[in-house]
């Protein structure tokens, strides 16, 4: 038997790194024709917060698997209802509001299970069969 880890250990995180690539392009919006400069870049920045934030959160989860797994399932969880709140009441369609939830939060879930599987592999030395 041989030990094989390496697919889930780089799954979370190149899952996460497109997650936190797919959050930040909504910050592209800042930029608008007949604004200034200066305050389209204050704005760009200010929409890259939460991309600044889920980033430390992936630092925090490559060092130690369980804690950023678990961080991410409780953002992911958290946020849900909020985004879905805002984003039904803007179009007043609830299907609209689960694709944004789909497309938003979900992944984050997806990258805290990913991260937790990946701690548990490594914790209980899984091996695999050799194919």
């Amino acid at each position: 038997m041989k030990t094989k880890t390496p697919e889930i250990h780089w799954l979370p995180r190149i899952f996460c790194i497109l997650a936190i690539l797919f959050v930040s392009m909504f910050a592209l919006d800042s930029f608008e024709s007949g604004i200034p400069f200066w305050k389209q870049i204050a704005g760009f920045l200010i929409h890259m917060i939460p991309s600044f934030i889920l980033t430390i959160f992936l630092w925090i989860a490559w060092k130690w698997e369980l804690i950023g797994g678990i961080a991410f399932i409780v953002i992911g969880s958290a946020l849900s209802p909020f985004v879905f709140s805002m984003n039904y009441h803007r179009t007043g369609s609830w299907w609209d509001a689960l694709i944004v939830i789909l497309l938003i939060t979900v992944p984050f879930i997806v990258v805290g299970l990913l991260f937790l599987v990946s701690h548990y592999l490594k914790r209980n030395k899984f091996t695999m069969p050799e194919s």
